[in-house]
C-alpha cells in the first residue's frame, strides 16, 4: 500500500473519531437521555481502541513500505508469554489469563484500575474464570514509578502485595517515599521492614527484566494488555493484545470468546 494512501487513511480515522467525539461532548446531559450518552461514550472508547490497533497495523506497513531494499524487516514478537512463579489473581486452575504491563504513576493505567478492572475482577477473576497478572513497566519520565514498583514487592513479603499495589493506584498522586511509608503503616505491614526493603536494591533486576521482556514483545506505552490461553507448559499464548485503557466491553468480548471456544476447552481437557 502507498504511503500516502497509509497517511490518508490515517487522516480519515482521526478525523472520524474527533467528529464523533465532538457530538457527544455537544449533547447537553440535561436535555438528553443519560442512558444513550453513556451508550455513546462506550462507542467512542471501543472505536478509539479499534484505531489504536489499526494505528499500530499502519505503522508496521509504513515502516516496511520505507525501508532501503536488503535491510532487515521487523522480527516478528513472541507468541507466547512464561508465567512460571509469578503472582497472580484469580483461581490456579482458571486456563484465560490477563497480563497487563503498566506503570503506577501513569494516568491511563490508573484509569483502567478504577474504571474498568473492578468489573473484571468480579465477573471473571473472582469467578474463577481469569487468571490476573501485573507486570511493572516503570517509564522513564515518572520519577516515582520504580519506587512503587519496589515499594508493591516489598509489601509482598509481608502478604500484602495486591493490597499495595490497589493502593498506589487508588492515589497515584502521593508516591513519594514518606508518603509509601505511611501506607504500609495503614496496610499494618512492618514498616522497619518495608523501608529497609524499600531502600535498597533488593528487587531493581526483577523489575528490569520485566522490562526486558516487554521490549521483546513490543510493547511501547502502558497500560498495555497480554489476552491468552494458559497452556499446561504454564506458558501463556497470545490471543489478543490491547494497547491503552480499552473499555470493559472489549475485554469482556475476547474473555468471552476463548472461555467458549474450542481452544480453551481442549487445554483445560489436558
Amino acid at each position: 500500500m502507498p504511503v500516502k494512501i497509509i497517511l490518508l487513511l490515517l487522516s480519515f480515522g482521526f478525523c472520524q473519531f474527533g467528529y464523533a467525539q465532538a457530538q457527544v461532548q455537544a449533547k447537553d446531559p440535561s436535555e438528553s437521555n443519560l442512558v444513550a450518552l453513556r451508550t455513546d461514550i462506550k462507542a467512542l472508547q471501543t472505536e478509539q481502541q479499534l484505531i489504536i490497533t489499526r494505528l499500530d497495523e499502519l505503522k508496521q506497513l509504513l515502516l516496511v513500505n520505507n525501508r532501503p531494499a536488503g535491510s532487515a524487516l521487523p522480527v516478528p514478537q513472541p507468541s507466547k508469554i512464561d508465567i512460571h512463579g509469578e503472582k497472580f489473581r484469580g483461581d490456579n486452575n482458571a486456563r484465560i489469563a490477563i497480563v497487563e504491563y503498566a506503570d503506577f504513576e501513569c494516568p491511563y493505567c490508573g484509569d483502567f484500575e478504577r474504571r474498568v478492572f473492578p468489573r473484571l475482577l468480579r465477573d471473571y477473576i473472582e469467578t474463577g474464570k481469569v487468571k490476573y497478572l501485573y507486570r511493572d513497566l516503570p517509564l522513564p519520565g515518572h520519577s516515582h514509578a520504580m519506587s512503587a514498583a519496589r515499594a508493591a514487592r516489598c509489601a509482598g513479603e509481608q502478604g500484602k502485595y495486591w493490597e499495595m499495589h490497589d493502593s498506589l493506584f487508588a492515589k497515584q498522586d502521593s508516591l513519594s517515599d514518606l508518603a509509601l511509608l505511611e501506607r504500609a503503616g495503614t496496610l499494618d505491614l512492618d514498616t522497619t521492614q518495608f523501608a529497609e526493603c524499600q531502600s535498597g536494591e533488593k528487587y531493581t533486576a526483577d523489575i528490569q527484566n520485566n522490562i526486558l521482556e516487554a521490549q521483546k514483545l513490543g510493547v511501547d506505552g502502558t497500560p498495555t494488555f497480554f489476552v491468552g490461553v494458559i497452556e499446561p507448559s504454564g506458558e501463556i499464548t497470545i490471543q489478543t493484545r490491547f494497547k491503552g485503557s480499552a473499555p470493559f466491553d472489549i475485554f469482556k468480548s475476547e474473555l468471552d470468546t476463548l472461555l467458549s471456544s474450542k481452544t480453551h476447552e481442549a487445554v483445560s481437557t489436558q
